[in-house]
């Protein structure tokens, strides 16, 4: 079950003064509707695996072509190759392969209904702010450290900047903070979203997230 459900934000601007307010209509799953979350996770992980294991077999083992003793008369056991599973720099039985595809399908749907629902659940961790990349003339750290302290964001769990493109200055800005990343907008995973406590919207962002998955 599916349901639409309108947020009411509170704009911000840089000194945590109420500017204002936007509305934002969100398709989210019913509550009890958690598999669609979890798929799009397993679906989002399971295409972020990369397969490198891989063992050769008997056929692929260098050497091996010549029959190691004769087949009777020394008392051992017979053999055919020194590249038998059974012997030591053998080839390998059902070892992995790097020819494993680990992808899961998941419908466009199923993944901005996930995404959706997740922004529904944080709107209560959610800051909306005006003016964010404006106020970076050169990337600060300093600077955006006091702006989170002011928005009363604590800086020991992990907050996620949603913005409509990532200028140069303040994406620097977040990099020496091991608990700040920022994303895109239209870039937004069940990974992020659900890592971050804390979420800081641009304004403009807001209108893009509804355009890009409830449109």
């Amino acid at each position: 079950m599916t349901s639409q459900q309108i947020i009411k934000y509170t704009i911000f601007d840089w000194n945590n003064k109420e500017i204002g307010s936007k509305e934002i209509k969100l398709k989210i799953a019913d509550s009890t509707a958690n598999y669609v979350v979890h798929r799009a996770l397993v679906a989002q992980k399971a295409s972020r695996r990369i397969n490198i294991a891989s063992t050769k077999t008997r056929s692929e083992v260098r050497g091996g072509g010549r029959k190691p003793w004769r087949q009777k008369g020394t008392g051992r056991a017979r053999a055919g190759s020194k590249r038998s599973p059974l012997w030591r720099g053998g080839g390998v039985i059902f070892g992995p392969r790097n020819t494993v595809n680990y992808t899961k399908k998941i419908n466009q749907k199923e993944i901005k209904l996930a995404l959706q629902t997740l922004l529904f659940n944080r709107k209560n961790n959610t800051k909306v702010v005006e003016n964010f990349d404006e106020q970076f003339q050169q990337p600060s750290t300093k600077l955006l450290l006091s702006a989170i302290k002011q928005w009363q964001i604590p800086t020991t769990t992990k907050t996620l900047i949603i913005c409509t493109k990532k200028s140069h200055n303040s994406y620097l800005s977040t990099k020496n903070l091991k608990n700040i990343d920022m994303i895109c907008c239209n870039n937004l995973n069940t990974v992020d979203l659900l890592n971050a406590k804390n979420l800081i919207i641009t304004v403009d962002s807001i209108s893009k997230i509804e355009e890009v998955y409830n449109g």
